[in-house]
């Protein structure tokens, strides 16, 4: 057997039990591909993030309990803050290099982390069949991004009486599904649905971000916003539109340091 170190911290958290869990590893040299999914599977977390340190900052990779995603955003701050805390970065910045996003950077701000993500400006799109049906509500308008489908709602009430079909959503042809509205005591809301990935309500979603801040900035012509992620567990962000950049920053706590047994390569 073999031993790693793994840590599970709660993102857009600023207390434990809030936020959304991932687990993280910081890795000598890759896992075999296999591996890090049987990992993430064996966690049932919404995503486990792995990463492995490369001459100008880290590598990274994000695992679902059932694929590999293209982009995760509270992974990706639960892995800086342990890079940060655990002494590993002396610096207030890391550079991550994803497959399929480019790069990545977080930033310490405080207490904050900030993550620097590309913007995915949603294209207004006709409503695809049965999406009203498994989401429980028509919404006042579609948009379409890279991966997952935007639907617009006129308050927060009706975000947080959304109450979906999880069979049927698993049918619509998308990563997941957002639903937003303007907040009461923030710029807006948002709950994000994600039953192809295995998670059928993501907690707090940063990936989501990358085309809720360009849609808000266009629609309240603001370039800062506060945001709330309406699940049970809840999550607060600061969102900033800089073009064809955006920056997500939330808060993250340390739950749970664990050594895993990993069977040799062999086996």
């Amino acid at each position: 057997m073999r031993t790693q170190m793994m840590y599970q911290v709660d993102a857009f958290a600023s207390a434990l039990f809030t936020g959304n869990p991932a687990a993280v590893c910081i890795l000598d040299t890759w896992l075999p591909e296999q591996l890090m999914q049987s990992i993430a599977a064996e966690n049932n977390l919404a995503e486990t993030a792995f990463a492995v340190a490369v001459p100008d900052g880290y590598e990274i990779r994000w695992f679902t309990p059932e694929t590999e995603v293209a982009l995760c955003g509270h992974a990706t701050l639960a892995t800086a803050h342990i890079l940060f805390e655990t002494g590993k970065v002396s610096t207030d910045r890391i550079q991550f290099a994803s497959r399929e996003r480019g790069l990545l950077h977080v930033s310490r701000d405080a207490d904050w982390l900030v993550l620097d993500f590309p913007a995915d400006p949603p294209v207004a799109v006709e409503l695809p069949d049965g999406l009203t049906d498994a989401i429980g509500a028509s919404p006042e308008a579609c948009f379409l991004g890279q991966t997952d489908y935007l639907l617009i709602y006129s308050d927060q009430r009706e975000i947080d009486a959304l109450n979906p079909d999880f069979f049927k959503l698993n049918q619509i042809d998308c990563r997941g599904v957002i639903a937003s509205a303007p907040g009461e005591d923030v710029d807006f809301v948002s709950r994000f649905f994600a039953p192809r990935c295995g998670v059928s309500e993501d907690p707090v979603t940063g990936s989501a971000h990358t085309l809720l801040i360009p849609y808000w900035h266009g629609r309240l012509g603001k370039t800062r916003m506060m945001a709330h992620q309406r699940s049970k567990r809840g999550g607060a962000l600061r969102c900033e539109y800089h073009g064809d950049r955006v920056h997500i920053g939330g808060q993250a706590v340390t739950y749970m340091k664990a050594e895993l047994r990993l069977p040799d390569p062999k086996n």
